[in-house]
């Protein structure tokens, strides 16, 4: 078990319902809702306010209004989201480089050497939190430990507004105490599993043998096998490679007719288009979503033999894909991702520049 790294997982709390209300005084210490409508839609974001109604983010927005009568619906910014994410994120870099984002409000940061000669981890933490509550206006949590996995279980263990430290020596009882449904990565319905086969704790998991785990959860047992036992090596990446983009839209009302698929498909495939060609990304691998109204998902993927990022081929696949079978129902929300992207290497810089030349001509 490695342990002589120190790792902070920093967790905005709520963060776009607490951007909202930061904006919005008036929304301060009230339910909301970020995303969705009392109609439609899906929720993104609650406030804490919100979630004591059992409000959570991908539900829709009718049963979110249903469980929570004064729940107050904001429309999702994700330009303002990602400006103050910016602003924290500049926060981070004063203290190391070795800066990991998961995503626009969480992120990892490995300060075994940092930036301020800092031997503890836990002060560093308790001051990167101080200073985004002073310069940008808003609260996070951090677990601090000796991995990725460690750090990210702890940082929810005194949300909102806390933080955990899980020292060296600790690190197995803290694991084995906890519910197996707290470990990042278990889901419910793992977590169920789990469950049906007697194992409800960290010390339950620990009984079993790596090729049992193996035998029942495929891969995913030999991860399991090791962070029960403190074991997670990944090192935190600053330049995390992205694996997919996509774009999507939830209708305000439910489509039948696959004439009006298509055409929302198409502006679709533009806004994803937009979304490529800003992050510099091709893929080979379009997927269509497809969200019918009762909620049911599908998806259908077709895998290119060429880079591409222009809106008309991925309209032309995603149009294949939607008639590769009849809808079993009527449809919600439409979909299209781009996955197997590039790496960013020489040689397929040089494919994806070849193909869009001949796109454009």
């Amino acid at each position: 078990m490695s342990s002589n790294r120190k790792i902070i997982h920093v967790d905005m709390d709520a963060f776009y319902a607490s951007v909202e209300q930061l904006d919005n005084p008036d929304l301060r210490g009230k339910p909301i809702a970020v995303g969705g409508s009392e109609k439609r839609g899906v929720v993104s974001a609650a406030s804490y306010e919100a979630r004591v109604f059992g409000v959570r983010s991908a539900m829709s927005g009718v049963l979110a209004k249903k469980l929570c009568p004064d729940l107050i619906f904001a429309k999702t910014r994700f330009d303002r989201y990602k400006e103050i994410s910016a602003r924290i994120r500049s926060i981070f870099f004063e203290y190391t480089d070795l800066v990991e984002p998961l995503s626009l409000d969480e992120a990892y940061l490995d300060v075994t050497e940092n930036k301020k000669g800092n031997p503890s981890a836990s002060l560093i933490a308790q001051e990167i939190r101080q200073r985004i509550y002073d310069e940008v206006g808003l609260t996070a949590s951090a677990g601090i430990s000796i991995n990725k996995f460690v750090a990210k279980v702890a940082s929810d263990y005194n949300k909102p507004n806390g933080q955990k430290t899980v020292n060296p020596e600790k690190v197995i009882e803290f694991l084995e105490n906890l519910d197996v449904k707290k470990f990042y990565g278990v889901g419910k319905v793992t977590k169920a599993k789990m469950y049906g086969l007697g194992i409800y704790t960290g010390k339950d998991l620990k009984t079993k043998s790596e090729d049992y785990l193996i035998q029942h959860f495929g891969k995913s047992g030999g991860y399991y096998y090791n962070i029960v036992r403190g074991i997670h090596n990944s090192p935190v990446k600053p330049n995390r490679v992205r694996k997919s983009l996509a774009a999507e839209r939830t209708f305000s009302e439910n489509i039948a007719s696959e004439i009006y698929m298509l055409e929302r498909l198409e502006s679709i495939a533009e806004e994803l288009q937009k979304r490529l060609k800003k992050s510099k990304a091709a893929g080979k691998t379009i997927t269509l979503k497809i969200k019918y109204s009762d909620f049911s998902v599908q998806t259908r993927s077709k895998t290119l033999p060429y880079y591409v990022h222009d809106a008309s081929i991925l309209l032309e696949t995603a149009k294949e894909l939607l008639y590769q079978e009849k809808m079993k129902n009527s449809v919600r929300l439409l979909g299209i991702s781009l996955s197997n992207l590039n790496t960013g290497t020489k040689k397929e810089k040089e494919v994806i520049e070849i193909i869009q030349l001949r796109f454009d001509f």
